[in-house]
C-alpha cells in the first residue's frame, strides 16, 4: 500500500511529525521532492530533531528511508545532517539511500541562487542553497545527477572547482544510490510512505507562482519523481494548520494586520514556534484560509485532511477562519491564479468561538470540546474532505486517530 502525505499550504503544515507518526506502520520512506531548502521538525520525547534532506522515518531504527529521484542533493548538507543525528544517537548507516537518479547541488549552484535573487526588483525570498537553480539546470539538461559521479564524460562540462568538490563525496555518495523504480517493484507488498516537500500552494505548477518553490510540492510529485507510477497510490493526505503561514515573499490574503492584529501575530508565532527550521526567519502568521485549502484539496485528489497546531488556539476566545474573498468589490470563492487579484483581495471572514482549555492530553475525538469538533466539521464541509488525523501538540504521541490511513476502504 502505498500513501502520500503534502501540505495542503504553503509548507510547515507539520508534515514531519505526521510522517513521522505515519512511519510506524510503513516498510519504506520515500521522499519525492525538495531538497536542503526544506525543514521538518520531530519531536520525540522531548527530544528536537530538525531534519532537511532526510525522510522523517529516519527515528525508527528498523525503517529504511530514501531520497527519491525528485529530489536536489547537497552532499555537504546531507552529512552535516546524518552526523548531527549520529551524535544524537541515531544509527542511520544502511538506511539511508537515495535514487541515482536525483540530482546534486553544486557550490556554484548556490552562489548563483543568492545572486540571482539579489538581482530581482521583487525577491523571491530562496533559501540561498542553491535549489532553484539545480533544478534550473536539470531542466535546462545540464545538472549531474548521482549516477553520473562514476562517468568521467559526464562532469567534463562542470568547472574545475565543482569537479574538484565533487571528487570530496562521490566515495560516501555512490554506495548509498539505488535504482528506484525496480526497488520499489520487488517491495510492491509492503506499505510505503511518500514525503513531500514544501506545500502545495509552494508547488512550480500549482502554487503561488512564481513565489513558489522550483519542485514538484503536489501530490502528483509523488508518481512521477518517487520510483512509482500514479495508479499506484492508494491514498493522499494533505496536512494543514488551524491556521495559515508562509515564509518568505508571496501573497497571503489572510496575514494579520500589523496594525491591528500584532497581539495576536505574535501570539500565534511564540505560541505555535512560526520560525523556519531552515532559515530561522520568523513566518508570517494569519487566519486558516479555507478556499486556498479547498483549492489545494482539489488539485491534488486529497483523500483525507490532517490538522495541526490546533492546540495553539488554546486560549482564544475566538478566531477566525477565511471563507472567501472581496477582490475590487467582488466575492470570489475559488482560489485566483493572479497575484493581483490575490495581493487586492480581502478576506472574509466568518467567526468562530474558542475552547478555552488546554487538550493536548486528549487521545480521542469525542473528548475534543465542542467548540473544536464544530471547527473541524466546518473545515469538513467546506472543503468537501474528512480530516482523518489531528495533532494536538508536537510530540509524536500527540495525535489523534479518526480513521487510519493504512486501512483500504
Amino acid at each position: 500500500m502505498n500513501i502520500v502525505v503534502i501540505g495542503a499550504q504553503w509548507g510547515d503544515e507539520g508534515k514531519g511529525k505526521m510522517v513521522d507518526y505515519l512511519a510506524a506502520d510503513a516498510r519504506l520512506i520515500v521522499r519525492f521532492s525538495g531538497g536542503a531548502n526544506a525543514g521538518h521538525t520531530i519531536v520525540l520525547g522531548g527530544e528536537q530533531y530538525a531534519l532537511h534532506l532526510v525522510p522523517s522515518g529516519i527515528l525508527y531504527p528498523d525503517k529504511s528511508v530514501i531520497l527519491g529521484t525528485g529530489m536536489v542533493i547537497d552532499p555537504e548538507a546531507l552529512f552535516a545532517e546524518l552526523s548531527g543525528l549520529e551524535a544524537k544517537g541515531v544509527d542511520w548507516r544502511g538506511r539511508v539511500l537515495i535514487s541515482d537518479r536525483s540530482h546534486i547541488v553544486l557550490p556554484s549552484y548556490r552562489r548563483r541562487d543568492k545572486d540571482m535573487d539579489a538581482a530581482r526588483r521583487k525577491p523571491i525570498g530562496t533559501t540561498g542553497r542553491g535549489i532553484g537553480v539545480t533544478y534550473a539546470m536539470k531542466a535546462s539538461r545540464d545538472s549531474v545527477r548521482l549516477a553520473d559521479l562514476s562517468d568521467a564524460s559526464r562532469l567534463e562540462n562542470l568547472d574545475e572547482g565543482d569537479r574538484a568538490w565533487l571528487g570530496q563525496w562521490a566515495d560516501r555518495l555512490l554506495p548509498m544510490s539505488v535504482d528506484l523504480v525496480p526497488y520499489l517493484r520487488a517491495r510492491r507488498n509492503s506499505y510505503v510512505l511518500f514525503e513531500g516537500a514544501q506545500g502545495a500552494l509552494l508547488d512550480l505548477d500549482t502554487g503561488t507562482y512564481p513565489f513558489v518553490s522550483s519542485g514538484m510540492s503536489c501530490a502528483a510529485g509523488a508518481a512521477a519523481q518517487g520510483g512509482v507510477g500514479p495508479r499506484a497510490l492508494d491514498r493522499i493526505l494533505g496536512v494543514f494548520k488551524a491556521y495559515s503561514t508562509r515564509v518568505g515573499n508571496g501573497p497571503f490574503p489572510t496575514e494579520f494586520d500589523p496594525a491591528s492584529q500584532s497581539a495576536l501575530d505574535a501570539y500565534i508565532r511564540e505560541t505555535g514556534r512560526e520560525y523556519g527550521v531552515t532559515t530561522g526567519r520568523p513566518r508570517r502568521c494569519g487566519y486558516l484560509d479555507l478556499v486556498a485549502l479547498r483549492y489545494a484539496a482539489t488539485a491534488n485528489s486529497i483523500d483525507r485532511l490532517v490538522l495541526t497546531h490546533l492546540d495553539v488556539y488554546d486560549e482564544l476566545e475566538e478566531f477566525e477562519a477565511c471563507v472567501a474573498y472581496r477582490v475590487r468589490g467582488r466575492i470570489v470563492e475559488d482560489f485566483p491564479a493572479s497575484l493581483a487579484d490575490l495581493a487586492e483581495a480581502e478576506p472574509v471572514l466568518r467567526k468562530f468561538r474558542g475552547w478555552r482549555k488546554p487538550i493536548g492530553a486528549v487521545r480521542a475525538y469525542e473528548e475534543l470540546p465542542r467548540e473544536a469538533r464544530d471547527y473541524i466539521a466546518f473545515i469538513e464541509e467546506y472543503a468537501e474532505t474528512a480530516v482523518s488525523m489531528v495533532s494536538v501538540g508536537s510530540d509524536r504521541n500527540a495525535t489523534i486517530v479518526r480513521e487510519s490511513p493504512w486501512t483500504r476502504s
